[in-house]
């Protein structure tokens, strides 16, 4: 593990420490598609491209077949040692301490490199959508795991938070995205929560707050009525813009769960040699990200249960094993 550590602290040396994630850059180069390359898009239509730019995120539909989602999900189940059918089994102690505290509970699975994963992320209409808000074909795809967000035990009443994951001052050049592997039409089972009207406001609502503020947690003071619970199916792709303020909504329901994969893409960055060869390395042994918010698995399941993903001609220019 310590080879894998210096990997990342050679590519990515920033990310150690914060919540985003360590096999990508904090921020692109490249600015964020704005339509005047001319190239048509792919999957977004105009109404959606419209949504995306005045609130920060946008629903794909379909993003994968429903029998895709499915499959990943039984397989997060199985993989989390959780029976979808015997809720004594869903409450088990954490495996690994999380730094991120505002994480721990909210039911983050430790897969990084699994075949299911890797079968999302190099699905062709997943990637055209990335490939509509970048304005580019060059990308690569974040190294990232699942959700199995759990009704709260009876008895806690757990609050939601809203975070960024890069410090909106800097103005990242970045998205970020979520998979639905369930349905998530029910606002009480948790699920994806932003704040499009921070999204659209920040410079101004920066300065009503004071100078010491949390650069990575706005104060909720005042925002609560402008939080949006946003309602997915199984299949359906989120993509959201960095600097919109997001988190997961605490989980309510009686007896719903929320199953979600988190994938996202970057243009592709050749040239860092050192986090090219993190990210192979990452997906030929099956090695997890290290960060401020990635425990990784104790038990080494994807090392010692699974073989490597196989991938396609396109899954292997997204994880940059071939150049595009």
């Amino acid at each position: 593990m310590k080879q894998t550590k210096n990997n990342v602290e050679q590519g990515n040396k920033a990310h150690v420490d914060i919540p985003g994630n360590p096999s990508m850059a904090t921020s692109s180069k490249q600015k964020l598609n704005d339509r005047t390359n001319g190239k048509p898009l792919r999957v977004l239509s105009e109404d959606d491209w419209k949504f995306w730019k005045e609130n920060g995120y946008v629903v794909v539909k379909n993003a994968v077949p429903l029998d895709q989602a499915k499959a990943t999900a039984g397989f997060l189940w199985e993989f989390d040692e959780k029976d979808p059918n015997d809720k004594s089994t869903w409450y088990e102690a954490p495996r690994a301490e999380m730094q991120m505290k505002e994480l721990t509970g909210t039911g983050m699975v430790e897969v990084y490199n699994h075949q299911h994963l890797w079968n999302n992320r190099q699905t062709q209409k997943v990637y055209d959508a990335f490939v509509d808000v970048w304005g580019t074909e060059k990308l690569w795809v974040t190294i990232d795991r699942a959700n199995l967000n759990f009704p709260l035990p009876e008895g806690v009443d757990k609050k939601g938070f809203i975070h960024w994951d890069y410090d909106p001052e800097t103005k990242p050049q970045n998205v970020q995205g979520v998979l639905a592997l369930a349905d998530q039409e029910d606002e009480n089972m948790g699920g994806f929560q932003c704040i499009p009207w921070l999204y659209r406001n920040y410079d101004s609502w920066k300065l009503t707050q004071p100078n010491d503020r949390d650069r990575f947690q706005p104060s909720l003071k005042g925002l609560e009525d402008k939080i949006v619970k946003v309602k997915m199916n199984a299949g359906d792709l989120l993509i959201f813009n960095s600097t919109e303020p997001h988190g997961i909504r605490p989980n309510k329901s009686k007896d719903k769960v929320r199953i979600a994969q988190y994938i996202s893409m970057m243009p592709a960055e050749p040239e860092n040699q050192a986090l090219k060869n993190w990210r192979i390395n990452s997906w030929k042994n099956r090695v997890a990200p290290e960060g401020f918010a990635f425990p990784g698995d104790p038990r080494k399941w994807e090392q010692t249960k699974y073989e490597t993903a196989k991938l396609s001609p396109l899954g292997e220019k997204l994880l940059g094993l071939k150049d595009w």
